[in-house]
């Protein structure tokens, strides 16, 4: 219960400033939760699409792995999904790779949505804490001009509290959200690369497959004709 005062005491000698970070923290950390539960669930849900689509790709099987994809709306899913897709009817490997680009700036900013909120979240929570710093110092001194000298002390000093612990307040809020930031965005990283992997691994495998198609008819050819 001590503890439980002391930050209720703290919360009140921050001032009206404290409110509003105490909405940014609010919402800061709503974002955090959010973000880092929904590029886990794509992350396990890439990686076990992959483990189902990788054999059918290595062995060539794209009749299999268009239908696993298609039953699926992961990220790599639609990513394989459109490669798979002009698998057929498109034979060139650069018109299939500039597709699969195309749909990489499609997923993208799904999985960057609003973790660039955190940033700006933590910047606003700093400026609270120094706008409520500033506020408090202003009120100080304007309030000691006009007391008794005796009471100039204690009431500055009490003051300089109130200003401090607004700061405080700003800068607790902020740094773990830069830290969350950082590592949101590192998840996010890690995820595009591997959706960049996966799509070059396709493209190999739709390569390795038009050749040993192309070379069918080349050795039957070869073949007649001894």
């Amino acid at each position: 219960m001590d503890i439980f005062y002391s930050i209720v005491k703290f919360f009140v000698e921050g001032g009206p400033f404290m409110l509003p970070i105490l909405l940014v923290g609010a919402v800061g950390t709503a974002i955090a939760v959010e973000r880092y539960v929904s590029l886990t669930r794509m992350s396990v849900r890439n990686r076990n699409v992959w483990n189902q689509v990788e054999p059918a790709l290595t062995s060539g099987d794209f009749d299999k792995a268009r239908e696993l994809t298609s039953k699926d709306e992961s990220a790599i899913a639609r990513l394989l999904s459109m490669g798979l897709a002009l698998q057929g009817a498109v034979r060139r490997r650069d018109d299939v790779k500039t597709a699969m680009q195309e749909r990489m700036t499609e997923i993208m900013p799904h999985l960057e949505k609003r973790t660039h909120y955190l940033a700006t979240l933590a910047n606003v929570a700093t400026l609270l804490g120094l706008l409520g710093t500033v506020s408090g110092l202003i009120s100080a001194f304007a309030a000691v001009a006009t007391v008794n000298p005796a009471e100039k002390a204690n009431l500055l000093s009490a003051s300089i509290s109130e200003a401090m612990n607004c700061t405080a307040f700003g800068l607790v809020t902020a740094v773990p959200f830069l830290v969350i930031h950082a590592l949101l965005q590192t998840k996010t990283t890690q995820l595009i690369e591997s959706l960049e992997s996966v799509s070059i691994k396709f493209l190999t495998a739709l390569t390795s497959r038009q050749r040993t198609m192309s070379q069918g008819p080349i050795e039957l050819a070869r073949a007649v004709n001894a």
